[in-house]
């Protein structure tokens, strides 16, 4: 169910793990900690998890289906789960909208970017191309393979595209004396219109045949 919008009280523009357990429960869910710095994450409205939800249970009958012909795979696929990106503490952390990841050992483990295979954000009208581009690049650098994005459309609501960027480690030449500002990077490797395309068809990481059908509500 989504939860209301909260005033943001004044914190701290640097927390540990152990200060933020400690805020409630309405204020945590409005954040994540990148390297122990406080970023506020916007809250969509109620389409965003509608759709957040739609698309996780398609991607979890296509990752069952991958995984019923592959015995050796086993994946999970979730919803607004927390992805760490250190071993060691826990204070350097992103919030995906859906997520699929490789099933973990034990029950209750924490979830690291290194165990994940598809990270995705539902973007609604009001997301900023710079908080999109932020989180984008927080993914890449955190080496996971595959990145999707899934933006909203108005009158009648709807998914107007979908599109997916696979990890670049390298870079292309660059004039002399140039470097990349980030070593990681995403290359978009697919792209489908509500417009224009019957519906998602892609066979990376694993098949992926999802009609628009399938994700109305």
């Amino acid at each position: 169910m989504p939860t209301p919008p909260v005033e943001r009280p004044d914190l701290p523009e640097y927390m540990t793990w152990e200060e933020f357990e400690q805020l409630p429960d309405e204020i945590a869910g409005e954040i994540e900690l990148w390297e122990g710095r406080v970023v506020w994450v916007r809250k969509g409205p109620a389409e965003h998890q509608d759709y957040s939800v739609e698309f996780r249970n398609s991607l979890r009958r296509c990752a069952r289906e991958d995984m019923s012909g592959e015995p050796e795979r086993c994946w999970r696929v979730s919803v607004e789960t927390n992805v760490f990106f250190d071993t060691a503490v826990k204070s350097d952390f992103v919030t995906p909208d859906f997520l699929v990841y490789r099933c973990l050992e034990h029950e209750y483990q924490l979830i690291h970017a290194s165990d994940v295979l598809i990270a995705g954000e539902v973007l609604s009208p009001s997301n900023t191309e710079r908080d999109i581009d932020a989180k984008r690049a927080k993914y890449a650098a955190g080496g996971i393979p595959w990145y999707w994005e899934v933006t909203l459309g108005r009158n009648p609501r709807h998914i107007a595209s979908v599109r997916a960027f696979a990890l670049e480690t390298g870079h292309g030449t660059l004039p002399d004396g140039v470097a990349p500002l980030h070593s990681t990077n995403y290359l978009l490797a697919g792209e489908w219109l509500a417009n224009v395309h019957n519906g998602i068809d892609f066979d990376h990481p694993f098949p992926i045949h999802i009609p628009w059908s399938e994700l109305e509500f």
